[in-house]
């Protein structure tokens, strides 16, 4: 298994995530025979916002001492009302189910998640209320390693980011997510199937989100990496030909501040199936020829797919693109920009750096996306260099 940072959190992530949604009301036996089988490969950490007594019980006993070895994401507002699943805003509501979920996960969870931020009275509800104070407290106590957020909306998610208060958001990450337009819920393109003749390149508030958490050392955990399983399907996917379950993981690992991607496994065999993705070749995880039959709005944008290697100079060239493209994102507050002292630390630190680039254009020639890379190399240096 591969660990990565989780942002600020002095905590790392296996690359491969368990999203434990799809063993809710499963038998016992089957929830124990996939959490053996997720900690057999490494995979430390679970998201768990399901609210039923039964599964948090299930899942519970099935950790059983090896609860401590694992980071859990439980979320702030996730609730079970007659038996169904449901948001609350009322405090005391909240409050009853996360705390039971923190009894039964040894009075301590690693991640507390405000739970679906996806809308304005949301963010309110949530941001602006005695919700996000009850979080404080209980980080204060030490009943919560860390404050996070759950959100679907690019939009929102930015302004959650900008109240300074989460280390980690969970974000729903896939191609198709990440080319719908502004506007558009995730959910209707779920429902309804993918609208492709509205697809134009790669949505600019979803890539800004991305390079404001890189820039902010918030992490990223990514859930619907598969968008539901229609990304894999050939009668649902928006796209030529449907991806595999691999090429969605490294599109959504290769991401600006991702630390993890849990996937929905609901058997051990699921979970062994998806750890395969640590064995494959470049070749079988490369997505672009996929991603580039949406068309002409891809144009120009960095995917950080590698295509563009190797280069003669020796420059790791995604690396340079990531770099720059977090140094220019905005402050949301003055418009201006404001480079953190750590990107330019860690464009500094590369081996090799911009201004060692040759313009020998073999990069270009390679690039699925037309990206200007010479001229990128050429102002990484100058935004980054000194």
């Amino acid at each position: 298994m591969i660990y990565r940072d989780i942002g600020k959190t002095g905590k790392k992530a296996s690359i491969i995530g368990l999203g434990c949604e799809h063993l809710d009301r499963k038998p016992y036996e089957q929830v124990k025979e996939t959490i053996d089988a997720a900690l057999s490969c490494g995979i430390n950490i679970y998201d768990m916002f399901m609210p039923g007594k039964e599964v948090r019980e299930y899942l519970s006993k099935a950790l059983g001492s090896r609860r401590k070895e694992i980071l859990i994401q439980g979320h702030i507002g996730s609730t079970d009302i007659g038996q169904q699943y449901d948001i609350s805003r009322d405090l005391p509501t909240v409050q009853r189910f996360f705390e039971d979920h923190l009894r039964l996960c040894g009075g301590y969870i690693d991640f507390g998640m405000l739970f679906f931020i996806d809308s304005e009275d949301d963010y309110k509800n949530v941001f602006e209320s005695d919700i996000a104070s009850y979080a404080q407290k209980l980080k204060e106590k030490g009943d919560i390693g860390h404050i996070g957020f759950s959100s679907h909306n690019p939009v929102m998610a930015i302004k959650a980011i900008n109240t300074g208060l989460p280390e980690i958001m969970l974000f729903s990450i896939n191609p198709a997510f990440d080319i719908i337009p502004t506007g558009d819920s995730i959910f209707t393109h779920l429902d309804k199937g993918f609208n492709i003749d509205s697809f134009s390149g790669i949505e600019p508030k979803r890539a800004e989100l991305y390079r404001l958490c890189e820039q902010k050392n918030v992490a990223i955990t990514v859930m619907k990496a598969l968008g539901a399983g229609k990304l894999i399907s050939p009668e649902h996917t928006p796209f030529k030909k449907p991806l595999s379950v691999a090429q969605c993981v490294h599109y959504s690992l290769s991401r600006p501040a991702v630390a993890s991607v849990l996937l929905g496994c609901k058997t051990a065999q699921e979970v062994f199936d998806s750890v395969k993705y640590l064995e494959l070749s470049e070749t079988e995880l490369d997505y672009t020829d996929i991603l580039s039959s949406v068309g002409s709005g891809m144009k120009g944008s960095c995917v950080y797919c590698n295509h563009c290697q190797p280069c003669p100079s020796q420059i790791d060239i995604t690396a340079v693109n990531k770099y720059l493209d977090i140094a220019l994102v905005p402050d949301s507050l003055s418009g201006t920009i404001n480079i953190p002292p750590s990107i330019r630390s860690h464009y500094q630190n590369l081996t090799h750096r911009g201004n060692e680039c040759s313009k020998c254009a073999s990069c270009e020639k390679r690039c699925p996306f037309d990206v200007p890379i010479i001229s990128n190399m050429e102002e990484a240096e100058k935004l980054l260099g000194v």
